[in-house]
């Protein structure tokens, strides 16, 4: 949430001095300034909005969302603070709710092409993927030298797998802004195209300037990365993405200790007479069929197999569980609390929330979100009939495929590698521990057994979501939808060996990740005795 704008002369000093730290992110500067001038007149909507903006910056977006309809309920037609609303919401995973927002906004600015651009964003949230497409293109034939909405509108023809449209949108955004590091990022995580001499040297010219923003420059190492392990130059690929996930880190909040200390908490309290007691509780539709585990992981082709199948429809990597969770204090020792008729409610609540994301009357929906395995023990309670697949893959492998891969949002452990195997560690003890007190809950596809022995894995697969045998699923490929993770163009192939291989040159450069990873990595595929 970054739309600051210096204010007009008439702004009162104080406002001034404020708009100006915000400008230059001196949130600690800005914050006491507002403040102050909150407390003497506290219903200029100006200092609220200003308020607000400092807030969504450093993530606190429902205190953003506090102050912005403040503002918009002392002043109705305060079309920014409207704006910024918009954004807060769909920054919240609340895209139906921005739309309504922008729906507002846009007739009140019509001029404004960023409207549109969040509007057709947030439409792809919600698989409005063709009318997201149309925005799109009106927005650029009204105002083609906008280099992000190029790069967004990218965005959303890989999705629908239009992947040489996509390309060429990339390219238009760095035709008009040969410094967007995002736009060459985008074209190197299709993992389908190879820059050749004349690309690389244009991002090590924009690299090498002192003037580009950090967030073009982390971008652009993680671009360069992609161009150098391609060409089997391991050293210099390493070295640009350390450079890119050192900047990045910077950029992000992550403790691994939070992770650990949970996974110990949720380890304590759900043994097995735990789950004995509350045997019965919750939702028992059976629809949600969650894939969960690591990122990079296999789960978007264990997706892309399930929803070829005629009775199951995929949706994408939802933010509902999280959303769920987040509502409950003391989470998760509050387990012990909830009561049989909470968990109902909460399972029902959340066949509510993903409504939205379903398309068709299919009876079966796939939850794709890999974090959700910091959940499963909720999601055990509150949807006992839920088909639940752990998608795993080597900790080398899947580990350095995260720590080459730039995240729009989320997935902040995945910038160092100490924190990258002590992330992998915690999953795989806290799946481990499943495994004992609900043994056969969760059934888990290796990634590497997937690609050995296709046919086999894809029927235990379909067996364990209580599916027969349909060929479509082993035709995976052929399967046109939407996609919108990082792997769209690569369950749009016939599975290849070479994803198993690639973290191989690399291994010299990952001692620290072993280290961290601990007795989990000798031990894969099988069990580790972790604690």
């Amino acid at each position: 949430m970054n739309t600051v704008t210096l204010p007009h002369r008439d702004y009162p000093q104080s406002l001034i001095d404020a708009a100006l730290a915000l400008h230059d992110n001196r949130l600690s500067d800005a914050e006491p300034l507002l403040k102050r001038h909150l407390k003497i007149d506290p219903f200029d909507v100006r200092a609220i909005r200003m308020l607000a903006e400092l807030a969504g910056r450093i993530g606190r977006y429902k205190d953003a969302e506090t102050l912005l309809r403040r503002a918009i309920e002392l002043s109705p037609e305060f079309t920014a603070a409207r704006a910024n609303l918009a954004i807060v919401l769909y920054r919240q995973n609340r895209a139906p709710e921005a739309i309504a927002e922008l729906e507002r906004v846009i007739e009140e600015d019509p001029d404004n092409p960023g409207h549109a651009n969040l509007k057709a964003a947030a439409l792809g949230r919600i698989g409005g993927f063709e009318e997201a497409i149309e925005l799109y293109e009106q927005v650029l034939k009204d105002a083609p030298l906008q280099p992000k909405v190029w790069m967004s509108f990218g965005h959303m023809l890989k999705t629908v797998g239009r992947q040489q449209d996509g390309v060429d949108a990339y390219r238009r955004a760095i035709g008009i802004a040969p410094e967007l590091g995002e736009a060459w990022w985008s074209l190197a995580n299709l993992k389908t195209v190879r820059f050749d001499d004349a690309d690389i040297a244009a991002m090590q010219a924009q690299a090498a300037r002192d003037d580009i923003s950090d967030e073009d420059r982390f971008h652009l190492d993680f671009a360069l990365g992609k161009a150098f392990e391609d060409r089997r130059r391991a050293e210099e690929a390493f070295e640009h993405y350390t450079a890119g996930n050192a900047l990045r880190r910077t950029k992000v909040v992550y403790d691994a200790d939070e992770t650990s200390a949970f996974v110990d908490a949720s380890i304590a309290l759900c043994d097995a007479t735990f789950f004995t007691e509350r045997a019965g509780s919750g939702s028992w539709v059976a629809d949600p069929i969650f894939i969960l585990g690591m990122p990079r992981a296999g789960s978007t082709l264990v997706e892309q197999i399930l929803s070829s199948h005629s009775l199951v429809e995929g949706t994408s990597e939802l933010p509902d569980i999280p959303a769920i969770a987040r509502r409950a204090t003391d989470y998760p020792h509050n387990l012990t609390d909830l009561s049989a008729d909470t968990l109902r409610a909460m399972g029902d609540d959340y066949l509510q929330r993903t409504r939205i994301q379903r398309r068709t009357d299919k009876p079966f929906f796939i939850d794709k979100l890999p974090n959700n395995w910091a959940h499963l023990p909720l999601i055990a309670l509150m949807l006992p009939n839920a088909t639940i697949i752990d998608a795993r893959r080597h900790p080398l492998g899947c580990c350095f495929s995260n720590f080459k891969q730039h995240f729009a949002r989320g997935q902040a452990f995945s910038y160092d590698l100490t924190d990258m195997g002590r992330y992998y560690r915690d999953y795989v003890r806290l799946l481990s521990h499943i495994d004992d007190v609900l043994p056969g809950r969760v059934h888990r596809v290796i990634y590497e057994r997937m690609v050995e022995d296709t046919e086999a894995e894809v029927r235990a697969l379909l067996t364990a979501c209580g599916l027969d045998f349909e060929p479509a699923c082993l035709d995976f490929h052929k399967t046109e939808r939407a996609v919108r993770t990082a792997s769209s163009e690569q369950v749009r192939q016939p599975i290849f060996r070479d994803g198993t291989e690639a973290w191989k040159p690399f291994e010299p450069y990952l001692d620290r990740l072993k280290s961290a990873l601990g007795d989990v990595l000798p031990a894969y595929p099988g069990k580790p005795v972790v604690k």
